[in-house]
């Protein structure tokens, strides 16, 4: 029987473990202790750091793993690439995971390969590099911690009044001693799932966003397709392939961030090395019609893969959330729609939940499908109405 360790053990990790065991593999849990629910359903834990990458080493070595994966997080990829390299299995190498785990690295790649992206700064904490930084870029900019994933630790900064409360935020999100300053580019942003197979663009797949605007905007749900004119989408796919050879990427999946800038010019924003979160990774499944979770899986084991699909299903998402901080008095969902694909409640009734300001602070998600994207979305709108949530402080 293969082994496959799966780095993490939260929500997002949850459909890899069960996809793994259903694949009859043997699935090894690494994360630290908590309440995680994929705990109980791999067949071996190990409570580490998965950013140990040393540790997470040793245990690979010591379980014989053939393959390793994670899912919807940016904190274990350099772990991921470190374990590939070392014991030669198939995925993201070292490199290329120190590239995709920080924003600095990657944006200095992006600039030696072409590849189109906004004009930055590498600025440490001192007044002064900041105030020369934002002289030389044009507001409004975006400070940006180059070591945090979900949407923490980056501010929009529209003017300079703005600039001190900005860093002072960075600086609480990371444990670097800089960060990066660039600028706003005006437009609509959008995503993609992408993913790489031996050195080839598998496939890349547009999606659109719902934001909640917050301290920055942090993405609450997706739907696909999202409709581009051909050219942008060849423009998109030129740009993404460009950014993930800069990176390295190769034999991974891509969560992918853009934004059609009002030129008409698509931007990189930053790549991940791995699947994005918030349904992200359904959403490639229902849109093609087959398990992306297995695909990742097989690719991870050294195993050649098609993702190859004549389907195009509408499919939308968004996360249950909370406009409060306190405790679940109800919670259920009473509503009966053929296209609703899954309701997911992350906790029970009892505990305790945060309001929501980013992506962490998700109650559960709710995915629709449809005839059409108008269909799904209607779906999901009617879906979210029929949720009952009650949160006592």
């Amino acid at each position: 029987m293969k082994k496959l360790m799966i780095l993490g053990a939260g929500i997002y990790q949850v459909p890899l473990i069960k996809t793994a065991k259903r694949m009859g593999l043997y699935t090894i849990a690494v994360s630290i202790k908590g309440n995680y629910p994929g705990f109980s359903l791999a067949d071996k834990v190990y409570y580490e750091d998965t950013t140990d990458f040393e540790t997470v080493k040793r245990i690979a070595r010591e379980e014989n793993i053939d393959g390793i994966v994670t899912a919807g997080t940016d904190v274990a990829v350099i772990t991921i690439g470190e374990v590939c390299d070392s014991l030669g299995l198939c995925g993201l190498s070292a490199e290329a995971a120190k590239i995709a785990s920080n924003k600095m690295l990657m944006k200095t790649q992006y600039e030696k390969y072409g590849v189109r992206t906004a004009r930055f700064r590498k600025v440490s904490f001192s007044d002064s590099e900041i105030k020369k930084a934002c002289s030389e870029l044009n507001f409004p900019l975006i400070f940006k911690a180059v070591d945090t994933s979900g949407s923490r630790g980056i501010v929009v900064v529209p003017e300079k009044k703005n600039i001190s409360g900005a860093s002072d935020i960075v600086k609480g999100a990371t444990k670097l001693n800089y960060f990066i300053i660039e600028e706003f580019i005006t437009g609509t942003e959008f995503g993609a799932q992408a993913f790489v197979e031996n050195g080839e663009l598998q496939f890349c797949l547009p999606h659109g966003d719902f934001v909640y605007k917050g301290d920055t905007g942090v993405p609450i749900g997706h739907f696909a397709p999202y409709e581009l004119d051909s050219e942008i989408i060849q423009d998109t796919e030129k740009q993404l392939r460009n950014a993930a050879l800069a990176m390295q990427l190769d034999n991974c999946a891509i969560n992918a961030d853009f934004i059609l800038g009002n030129d008409n010019k698509v931007y990189v924003l930053e790549l991940g090395g791995r699947s994005g979160a918030t349904c992200l990774a359904e959403l490639v499944s229902i849109y093609f019609g087959y398990d992306y979770y297995e695909k990742i899986i097989r690719v991870s084991l050294g195993e050649s893969v098609s993702f190859e699909s004549n389907e195009k299903n509408a499919n939308s998402s968004h996360l249950i959330m909370s406009d409060k901080t306190g405790t679940i008095a109800e919670q259920s969902y009473y509503g009966n729609d053929k296209n609703v694909v899954e309701v997911q409640f992350d906790y029970n009734v009892g505990d305790s939940v945060r309001k929501f300001n980013i992506g962490p602070d998700r109650i559960g998600h709710i995915i629709t499908k449809g005839n059409t994207l108008e269909e799904a979305n209607e779906s999901l709108n009617k879906a979210l109405e029929n949720v009952n949530l009650v949160i006592e402080d």
